[in-house]
Parts: C-alpha cells; sequence; structure tokens
C-alpha cells in the first residue's frame, strides 16, 4: 500500500493533566503516515484520488484544537479516528504525537506517544428465531450501521435453517455481512454483545431460542483464543447455516486455521452431510 506523509506540523493546543497546561497551552508536533491507494492519483494526475495534504494539515490543526484532553494519547486517537471517518481514501493511519515541552521537571527531546488504526475487514454471522425473524436481522444490521466505528460493506440474502445443537425449537433465519471496523476484535464483540442486549437477548438453553445472534467468524487474519472472543469462530465449518451466507459474499475468503476458502469448507461439509 502507498504512503502520504505530513511530518512536524506544529501546532499550539491545550492539552495537558496541569491546569497551567490548559490554561496556557503549549507547542505540539504532529505527524501522519497515510496508508492508500495513489496508483490511480499518480497515473491520472487527479488530485481526487488523492488526499488533499494541504487541506488536511488545517483540518487536523482545527481538529486537534478543539477539545482539550489530559492526555497526548487520547488527542492522539481522535486525530486517528477523524481522519478515517472523514477520509474514504485512507486504509489505515500512523499518529505520532510529539511533546516537546511536556512540564517533567528534567531536560528532554520530547515525550511522544504513536499510535496505529486502520480499517480491518471482519465477516460476521446473525441469526434469530423467535418473534419477526428476518426482520430481527434487520434490525441488528441497522444498529450496526449506526456505529461510527463500523462500516457495513456487504449483506449476504436471508436463508431458512433447521436449528444446530438443540433441536427442540423454530426454524432460523440467517445470514452474513461483511464489516469494515476500526475496533479491535475485542471491542467489536463487547459492540456485538451490547446489541444482542438491547434487543433482548435472553441465553437459557444453550444452542437455544434467541432473538438474535451475533458471531465474529473471521476478523482479517487474525487467530484468538482470547477468553472473550475466539477468532475464527470455533465451529464455524461446521455450521452449514454459517457457510451458505458467507460463501454468498465471501467465497475467497480464507480460515487462517485451515489455510481452506470459505467456498472449499461449504463443498467439503455439504458432502460431508450428505455422505452421512
Amino acid at each position: 500500500m502507498d504512503k502520504l506523509y505530513l511530518k512536524d506540523v506544529e501546532i499550539f493546543a491545550n492539552h495537558g493533566v496541569f491546569k497551567e497546561e490548559k490554561a496556557l497551552g503549549q507547542k505540539f508536533i504532529l505527524s501522519l503516515e497515510l496508508e492508500l491507494n495513489l496508483r490511480e492519483a499518480s497515473k491520472n494526475n487527479d488530485l481526487t484520488k488523492s488526499v488533499h495534504y494541504g487541506e488536511l494539515c488545517h483540518e487536523i490543526e482545527k481538529e486537534f484544537q478543539k477539545e482539550s484532553y489530559d492526555l497526548i494519547e487520547t488527542a492522539a486517537e481522535k486525530i486517528a479516528e477523524y481522519v478515517l471517518f472523514n477520509y474514504n481514501l485512507v486504509k489505515g493511519i500512523k499518529v505520532l504525537l510529539k511533546k516537546p515541552w511536556a512540564p517533567i521537571g528534567r531536560h528532554l527531546n520530547y515525550a511522544a506517544v504513536e499510535i496505529e488504526r486502520r480499517w480491518n475487514t471482519a465477516y460476521i454471522s446473525l441469526g434469530s428465531n423467535i418473534g419477526d425473524k428476518e426482520n430481527n436481522i434487520k434490525i441488528a444490521i441497522n444498529k450496526l450501521k449506526e456505529c461510527k466505528e463500523i462500516k457495513v460493506t456487504k449483506i449476504s440474502s436471508v436463508i431458512e435453517t433447521e436449528p444446530w445443537g438443540y433441536k427442540e425449537q423454530d426454524t432460523f433465519k440467517n445470514a452474513a455481512i461483511e464489516i469494515k471496523t476500526i475496533l479491535s476484535p475485542k471491542e467489536l464483540m463487547t459492540r456485538l454483545l451490547n446489541i444482542e442486549k438491547d434487543m433482548k437477548r435472553e441465553r437459557i438453553i444453550k444452542w437455544g431460542p434467541r432473538i438474535i445472534d451475533l458471531d465474529i467468524i473471521l476478523f482479517e487474519n487474525i487467530i484468538t483464543t482470547d477468553e472473550d472472543v475466539t477468532i475464527p469462530h470455533p465451529r464455524m465449518e461446521e455450521r452449514l447455516f454459517v457457510l451458505e451466507p458467507l460463501n454468498e459474499i465471501a467465497p475467497n475468503a480464507i480460515n487462517p486455521l485451515s489455510r481452506k476458502r470459505i467456498s472449499k469448507i461449504l463443498e467439503e461439509q455439504k458432502q460431508l452431510t450428505t455422505n452421512n
């Protein structure tokens, strides 16, 4: 991926823990490294296919001065979010924020933080077998669209499936979506659980009836066994109700554990089901 740089932009602002810092302000030095595809801009001499760095420089200055934060970590985070939310061509950003006049009672060149944020691709499975099932899925997707940290980029068809695990319940409606998100897997899982809670999901019987079920199936090529979120989803390759809608929107996505494409996993699972 190509890069665009803004190096050592000096901005006077009022960030800091101490009252004097907030009242008097001080100099900060901000550097940005933007990740985007510059090929079309360079080939066609077209500024609309790049980022106007002069405009960006003025915009980040206004954003940086808009509020006062105790921590430079927060100030850097806000700049990263501003760029990612407002410049659609930017896929990722590195922010280096220096504080040359840090009041620590010692001589130093500067104190600084550096953060990297990017739009990551994730796939989410949705299911419902209580009430208006298809509408429940639409409601959940709309709630995800309301999150500024999430872009819903693909939505599969809704399919009807037999219950899995616990058979004494109604049939399910299932779908899958592709999203772009700047959230971490753990943050995304928390967001999904909050949506389930908002929609009054009750966890009474394991794999039992539910108004909505939201699972992270894949998140880039990450493999994690964190106690709060396991990625890839540990039973994704066993479940046709996950694989079929996922294959519709991402047949070439790869399970980083098995190194197989979704289309291949689905084919194998269908063969296994037929043979059994």
